[in-house]
């Protein structure tokens, strides 16, 4: 065995991660830790002589920030190092160093070390470890020296499949083998895939069983939104049969048809053309459950593999999107539930993961959202996007027979097992012990890589995907659907031995593509690789006759139809109970200080700053971002949509966010139409054409077999169809994730509150008038566009004072809305408006003070637009916008507004907020409120 070295780095001034570790057991109530030392560790396995090691030393530490020793270190602490066969990004940068300097080593491993204050306990500083900063899905850790160990060591290769007897099976064996496979498929899908069997005369292997398990899997297949759906209830009542859901989405945006729409619901992502010449494409996808297994390794690579979802239809990446739910960031440990993560913890690892993959790959992360609420504490949602763009031309239509199969990118591992089945799973407190091989850890700068390989090689090959869910078995099934593929898996480059042929098709270890390539164009692709330093394998054949073959060592494992790996699947028949609001009750509040009120919604997690979070970010790279996520006299004022477009170019794109589960709870489908107004809102107000606005759609959804459930979801479906009729905006792409539910130890379930996040990318006609919602100009008037109604059901209102027994109506739509946009946007055209925000979380009295605090200026609010003072100033009707003008275009805005608008108030030259019979509020006050968690973490000072 060859020798281990390790080389311990100590940072030489504070180390912001040993900051955040004393500031985590401070807020958890772990107590005070005094002081914390966090060093870094590399472990090293070779014959190193003293010269390599100094010259490795003068590679691996950088002098002007850490200190370097070789020695074995004797003081008491804690040493981490990851799990066998999780991807160590940081070992990688070793091995390369050690090439380039031509340091033979046989293996290399990352760790760190830390240390705590004397008179800290052992107790207390395992407590810590283990709340805070290590997770025992993806780290071990021990007192004292640890040694790492190598995945692979030791294995040899297995080349065998395993044959899985399943012919006369029963239904309580097949339920065996569903749950032994961990596949999460339906009885009825058990049933058929043994009929499949039996007609065969023959079982299946493990390697089949597994590649069907993924690709029936909800998370893969959509079972629920292609399932026929008998209802009953309702407003209507009596018993129907509801359209599949996807099919009422696609109908919609074929019935919309709008012109700019150049493919949707087909491929990786949708694709648009505002501008002729440029086609923009849209994807959002969803990383919920291994985010709340690993929060660092689910959300850095839901981010990686929504960029693949947008390199895999011929587009470059241009951005990052991402929402982002959490439980409340106080929870006493007292009340987390067993087997999961605090949301601190989830919390800091998930912005750690997007802010790591999108800085390092060099893409802005743009816009999105932070939501709070304790339904999130044991099942987080991330939702991660991205915008790529490409010069127009026509959609790959491969692959063709004789095509080769091509695997760029990473190596494969054992990383990310039976990821797409256990997205499809319900969790419980065991799922972290038994979900490690789904957790996969992002290489951004191999995928940078790869984008460097793609983008200009568009003609070289006839189709490409990415290895997302399901790894090659979804990558090559896919592709090979009606066609037909012949693979050898020994030919797929490994990370290290050991791995059983079902095990290298099915993982999901990251920054891989798939392309299908026309023999002469093989070796022009290699070079393309070899030149960037980016892996490629060519596996195996596109064979025009219908079967999926797979091969390890030359022999089958693996012979199915595409037919019925596509096509076999039996469709669901689901049962749903549709919610029947009540829409009459229009309840309004009691407020004895409407003040106070403001300040507490200002400062409410999800209305207070971003900007710990934003700025975590690099939103400014590519140097693309016109109108930035926060803007204002002190650039802490929070923009409704954000504006990218091209250096000197005229036109750009805006894009915004629409997302308010609260409403969902109290009626499903009014949520539906407020998002879908609310993501349209936010583009229209910072300048863009609603004509010209396309959405994609995120549903995140407990267990849909609960007929409530499946009512709840079915009816959201009705009100987003509804909406875009209304808006005229057609989806393009979107994303179901269901069965997000954690079962208790006390057996109950407890799911999220219905969760729909919309994503709207529209057209920005001229990216230099663009408008932001801080005012401007004291004496300039304020006008408020949309109808207001007392509609607190769900409100944020309720919830710094309390939930009323009576809690009334959600937001209901406006069908004037369509109309106002386009009035707005022409007067935008016009050179009218001065700036503008949107109405939304806390009403009015919320939106003028956020154009106050971003303006630095005050506002006189003299005319209130209901009768009820609580509801002029709280209630959240949607289809609301303020706009600032000056006194002399008033005429001419209301005559293009056709006077439906109304006056309010002013800008003002004091630095105070008034509103009628409300005591006035220092601007600087309403500041304080709304940054007080960005002032806490030292972001302003």
């Amino acid at each position: 065995m060859a020798p281990r070295h390790r080389l311990t780095l100590r940072p030489i001034e504070a180390d912001p991660r040993a900051a955040a570790i004393e500031r985590g057991a401070a807020d958890l109530g772990l107590g005070d830790l005094r002081e914390v030392f966090i060093a870094d560790i590399v472990f090293i396995d070779g014959d190193l002589e003293s010269t390599d090691r100094d010259r490795l030393h003068g590679v691996l530490v950088d002098p002007l920030l850490q200190r370097g020793n070789w020695d074995l270190p004797t003081s008491h602490a804690v040493e981490i190092t990851l799990q066998p066969g999780v991807t160590d990004s940081g070992a990688d940068a070793v091995r390369h160093a050690c090439e380039r300097l031509g340091i033979d080593i046989n293996a290399a491993a990352t760790g760190r070390r830390i240390r705590f204050s004397d008179d800290v306990s052992d107790e207390l500083a395992d407590e810590v470890i283990s709340r805070l900063v290590a997770n025992p899905i993806i780290e071990r850790w021990a007192w004292g020296a640890i040694e790492p160990t190598h995945p692979g060591a030791g294995e040899s290769e297995s080349v065998a499949a395993t044959i899985i007897p399943i012919r006369g099976s029963n239904k309580g064996r097949l339920a065996a083998i569903n749950t032994s496979r961990a596949l999460y498929l339906d009885p009825e899908e058990m049933v058929a895939i043994r009929d499949h069997f039996e007609s065969l005369d023959r079982d299946p292997t493990d390697l089949e069983l597994e590649t069907l398990g993924q690709t029936w899997s909800e998370h893969c297949a959509h079972k629920t939104f292609r399932a026929i759906i008998d209802s009953t209830g309702g407003p209507e009542g009596g018993k129907q049969e509801l359209v599949p859901l996807m099919q009422q989405l696609r109908t919609c945006t074929e019935t919309i048809d709008a012109e700019f729409v150049k493919s949707a619901f087909v491929g990786n992502a949708g694709i648009v053309e505002f501008v002729k010449g440029t086609t923009i494409a849209l994807k959002a996808e969803t990383h919920n459950h291994p985010s709340a297994v690993e929060p660092f390794g689910g959300a850095n690579t839901g981010v990686g593999g929504v960029i693949r979802d947008v390199l895999g239809i011929a587009h470059k990446p241009i951005a990052i999107t991402d929402i982002l739910c959490f439980g409340p960031a106080d929870l006493p440990l007292a009340d987390l539930p067993e087997g999961s993560l605090h949301p601190r913890r989830v919390r800091e690892g998930v912005i750690d993961g997007v802010a790591d993959y999108g800085n390092k790959i060099g893409l802005p992360t743009v816009a999105g959202a932070i939501l709070y609420d304790p339904a999130y504490t044991t099942n987080p949602l991330v939702f991660a996007g991205c915008i790529g763009t490409s010069p127009s031309r026509p959609l790959h239509e491969g692959p063709n027979p004789g095509d080769r199969v091509l695997v760029l990118g990473g190596a494969t591992g054992r990383d990310g097992i039976r990821g797409a089945t256990f997205s499809s799973a319900t969790m419980d407190a065991t799922t972290g012990e038994v979900a490690g091989a789904s957790v996969q850890i992002g290489d951004p700068i191999v995928e940078k890589l790869l984008i460097d390989v793609l983008i200009g090689a568009e003609d070289l090959y006839s189709s490409i995907t990415d290895c997302g869910a399901g790894g090659l078995s979804s990558a090559i099934g896919e592709m090979a659907e009606g066609i037909g593929a012949d693979v050898e898996l020994d030919l797929v480059p490994r990370k290290y031995p050991g791995l059983e042929p079902w095990e290298v098709w099915l993982s999901e270890a990251q920054e891989r593509m798939v392309i299908s390539v026309p023999k002469r164009n093989v070796s022009a692709i290699v070079n393309r690789c070899k030149r960037v330093g980016v892996g490629v394998a060519d596996i195996g054949e596109f064979t025009g006759d219908n079967m999926l073959t797979v091969r390890s060592a030359g022999t089958p494992v693996c012979q199915l139809d595409t037919t019925f790996l596509h096509d076999g699947r039996p469709q669901r028949r689901m049962k749903a109970v549709l919610p029947d609001p009540d829409r009459s009750d229009l309840t309004t509040r009691k407020v004895e200080d409407p003040a106070a009120a403001l300040l507490a919604l200002l400062s409410h997690p999800n209305i207070a700053s971003k900007a710990t979070t934003i700025h975590r970010y690099d939103h400014e790279i590519l140097g693309s971002t016109v109108v930035r996520p926060l803007i204002g006299a002190a650039s802490d004022g929070p923009a409704d949509g954000v504006v990218l477009a091209e250096p000197l170019a005229k036109h750009g794109i805006a894009i915004g966010i629409g997302v308010n589960p609260w409403f969902g709870q109290h009626d499903p489908e009014a949520m539906a139409y407020a998002v879908v107004d609310e993501a349209i809102r936010n583009v229209v107000a910072v300048g863009a054409d609603p004509d010209k606005i396309a959405l994609l759609d995120n549903f995140s959804w407990g267990d849909p077999r609960r007929e409530s459930t499946l009512g709840e979801l079915a009816a959201a479906v009705e009100g987003c169809c509804a909406a875009a009729y209304m808006y005229n905006a057609p989806f393009v792409s979107g994303k179901d994730s269901l069965n997000n539910e954690y079962i208790g130890t006390d057996g109950e379930r407890h799911a999220v509150p219905p969760t729909l996040v919309i994503t709207a990318v529209a057209h920005v006609p001229d990216a230099d008038c663009c408008i932001t919602p801080d005012l401007v100009g004291p004496g300039n008037l304020l006008m408020l566009i949309g109808h207001t109604s007392s509609e607190f059901a769900g409100s944020h209102l309720d919830k710094v004072l309390g939930e009323s027994p009576k809690p009334g109506v959600a937001p209901a739509p406006d069908p004037d809305a369509p109309r106002h946009y386009r009035s707005l946007h022409a007067a935008m055209q016009a050179g009218l408006v001065i700036s503008c925000h949107d109405l939304s979380e806390g009403g009015l009295a919320v939106a003028v003070a956020e154009m106050c605090l971003a303006g630095r200026l005050g506002a006189s609010i003299d005319t209130l637009p209901h009768d009820d003072h609580i509801t002029s100033l709280f209630s959240e009707s949607m289809g609301r916008l303020i706009v600032e003008i000056e006194p002399r275009s008033a005429a001419a805005f209301m005559r293009v507004m056709d006077d439906q608008c109304l006056r309010i108030g002013e800008v003002s030259e004091s630095a105070m907020l008034s509103f009628p019979d409300v005591e006035p509020i220092l601007v600087s006050d309403l500041a304080d409120a709304f940054n007080r968690d960005a002032y806490a973490t030292g972001v302003k000072s």
